[in-house]
């Protein structure tokens, strides 16, 4: 399986592209801002013909590019409905004015979006993903997750960084529906899980289990069990 990525110029927000191999289809993992050149030279590279966009949620840092990319490559975009809107108005959700230029550049509302649901089985490009909602950063967030050879791999959002989380301060954005999420989504994973996020470094759950502090301050709230 190929997965390849790099961070936006703006934000940092991580793209990701996965395919079964090079020369085949693709799904691009949130777009952001001022990838599309970037992302055109990885597709030229690995000779990918992109089939789909995904999105882990609706803020514009992961989103900015979604009308450009679709409308070039005419594939869809997928998004759960809680986040939808976001889509549409992308500027209530950052404290915005409607219609604000995005570091300098116009945004465009995608026209072809599709739903996805909490716990569907995505098969798309030849690539199996299984979607968990994961709220807390918004309400949609979701994370994809995929098995390869060597180990599963989690597209995390915002939801899970290299020793971090995602905030909880913005709109939609709730810090126990992020604690819950950790709790019933992340710490249940296998160890060996890549994690591939939506800002920073790769990371992996046994990483996170035994370092990250949002983890572990979930870990010591389970109840405990035994004599």
């Amino acid at each position: 399986m190929l997965i390849a990525g790099f961070p936006a110029p703006a934000l940092g927000t991580n793209c990701w592209v996965v395919a079964p191999a090079a020369g085949e289809q693709c799904v691009i993992i949130d777009p952001g801002i001022g990838v599309v050149d970037q992302l055109d030279d990885l597709l030229a590279k690995h000779r990918l013909h992109p089939a789909a966009v995904i999105l882990t949620h609706g803020h514009i840092d992961h989103t900015f590019s979604v009308a450009p990319v679709c409308g070039a490559k005419d594939i869809p975009a997928y998004i759960h409905p809680a986040d939808a809107d976001q889509l549409a108005d992308p500027w209530s959700y950052i404290g915005a004015p409607k219609g604000t230029p995005m570091f300098g550049l116009e945004y465009t509302e995608p026209s072809d979006v599709k739903a996805l649901k909490d716990g569907e089985t995505l098969e798309l490009a030849g690539v199996t993903l299984r979607t968990t909602l994961a709220p807390g950063h918004t309400p949609g967030s979701l994370v994809f997750g995929v098995e390869t050879p060597d180990a599963p791999v989690l597209f995390s959002g915002d939801l899970l960084f290299a020793g971090s989380i995602g905030r909880v301060d913005l709109p939609g954005g709730s810090a126990q529906d992020m604690l819950t999420s950790l709790k019933k989504v992340v710490l249940p994973m296998d160890d060996a899980t890549v994690v591939k996020p939506g800002h920073g470094p790769d990371t992996t759950i046994a990483r996170e289990r035994a370092t990250n502090p949002y983890l572990l301050q979930v870990a010591e709230d389970l109840p405990r069990t035994g004599l």
